[in-house]
């Protein structure tokens, strides 16, 4: 049997480039992935770009994009719950990771029109995350990297500041494997439902799951449990309101619905609750899907009219349509006079609108209605009317391992050895809540690099 120098444990972005940066160091390498080979790649095969800072243009990115412009987004959606040092780290890496990425294999595109206006800030994957996963596996592989899939890890063995083995299962048979280094990067625990219910109580049975049906943070319970250092709190997560008709794992990004600036948004009982018109969407989507979920049976409700239609993405199922407010209510299976209510209300307390503009803060707003509605507030008045339902659909969980600067996880008595983490298992550090459209991918790049980096140069 081969002897491995480090074992990664994952097969997403984050595994990925920490498995390439470690064999370009002269390491041998074996990625353990969960998934079926048709199923790799974890939730990056459902990404579309990466946030990256840059001075000047850059790729596809156009005009610049400041480190200090960067963190203010970053600290507009975390609230301040974010370790800086860390941030700014992921922050200045990013740039010098758009070129590497393209070294590997990823090609850019322009970046899409519609609701997310990311010309300057985010670099489109050709062919979206998938594409992005393909080409990695196929650099890796050159790069002489071994991959196992449908491996499960099912524990690794922490002997005072070292991990002395990894169990794994594959085709039916137990294994243990003695790599020098080990790079966790296997994502959060969201799709494990008991623990999300544990940490968010019985709404969580309803939520759905966005991305992949194999991280059910088996590896994270584990290190947890050896009094690994954690990081992120079990109730904060990266959650989106997407279309209530999704699947209830990997729906993926296309279930995302980008229609709210534009409409108004009720609960079952066809009442407003939250401002629409906040900010452009792409630093609001994230805290949708926490809204949502704080409405009695965990639903919301979309209305808008035929001028709003094509201002979004369209939508991967078709809108309800109806020629009056109260059919679209019974459509939705909810009070007909009160939707009309709600939505005359709205009407009544638009003003001007001549400054609209879709892609940008308007300040067309409402006045003496709460919750306002701050920007893009048009009456909803031009039939045909358009519905959808919206549901809480989780990306990934923010409990996580902490890391300092190198990617290395610790416990209270100190550094272990032999230990990374990178990607989504360890994004807690810089995401303590809320969520940034590319961060997750930014967090992924930089700190799977690092943690290939440190690995190769422990193993050798």
């Amino acid at each position: 049997m081969t002897q491995y120098d480090i074992a990664v444990i994952g097969g997403g972005n984050a595994a990925l480039c920490a498995a390439m940066t470690a064999a370009e160091a002269g390491a041998k390498v074996l990625i353990l992935e969960t998934a079926p080979k048709a199923y790799r790649g974890g939730n990056s095969r459902h990404t579309r770009n990466f946030r990256c800072m840059h001075k000047g243009p850059l790729g596809p990115l156009v005009e610049d994009y400041s480190e200090d412009e960067y963190f203010e987004d970053l600290m507009k959606v975390t609230k301040g719950k974010t370790d800086e040092t860390l941030a700014r780290l992921a922050i200045r890496t990013s740039e010098e990771c758009l070129p590497w990425m393209e070294e590997h294999g990823v090609r850019f595109q322009p970046s899409l029109s519609g609701t997310l206006s990311l010309a300057r800030t985010n670099a489109f994957f050709m062919g979206g995350g998938k594409s992005l996963v393909n080409a990695y596996y196929r650099t890796a592989a050159k790069l002489g990297v071994d991959v196992l899939y449908e491996a499960a890890v099912t524990h690794l063995e922490l002997e005072g500041d070292h991990v002395a083995w990894v169990d794994y299962t594959h085709a039916g048979q137990s294994h243990r494997i003695t790599p020098k280094s080990v790079v966790v990067a296997s994502g959060g625990f969201q799709a494990d439902t008991d623990w999300l219910t544990r940490a968010w109580g019985p709404a969580a049975k309803n939520f759905l799951i966005r991305g992949t049906p194999y991280n059910r943070g088996v590896v994270l319970a584990d290190l947890l449990a050896q009094g690994v250092n954690q990081v992120g709190d079990a109730d904060q997560c990266h959650a989106v309101a997407i279309d209530g008709r999704a699947p209830k794992f990997d729906g993926g990004i296309v279930t995302r619905l980008d229609c709210v600036p534009f409409s108004i948004v009720v609960n079952k009982d066809a009442e407003r609750f939250y401002d629409e018109g906040e900010d452009v969407w792409p630093k609001r989507y994230a805290i949708w899907g926490r809204l949502v979920a704080a409405q009695p049976d965990q639903v919301g409700h979309v209305v808008i009219d035929s001028k709003s239609i094509n201002l979004f993405m369209p939508s991967v199922f078709p809108p309800l349509k109806a020629d009056t407010i109260e059919e679209l209510a019974e459509m939705m299976g909810i009070d007909g006079g009160k939707l009309k209510a709600t939505v005359e209300e709205f009407n009544d307390a638009c003003g001007d609108t001549a400054n609209f503009h879709p892609t940008e803060l308007d300040g067309v707003a409402t006045s003496g209605l709460t919750p306002a509605k701050t920007n893009w507030a048009r009456p909803i008045n031009e039939p045909p009317y358009y519905g959808y339902s919206l549901r809480t659909g989780v990306t990934f969980t923010y409990l996580g391992l902490k890391v300092d600067e190198n990617a290395q996880c610790s416990t209270a008595e100190g550094p272990i050895k032999n230990l990374w983490a990178a990607g989504e298992t360890m994004a807690g550090s810089i995401l303590g809540q809320g969520y940034l459209a590319g961060y997750g991918m930014t967090i992924g790049t930089v700190f799977g690099r690092i943690a290939g980096r440190e690995a190769a140069a422990y193993a050798s």
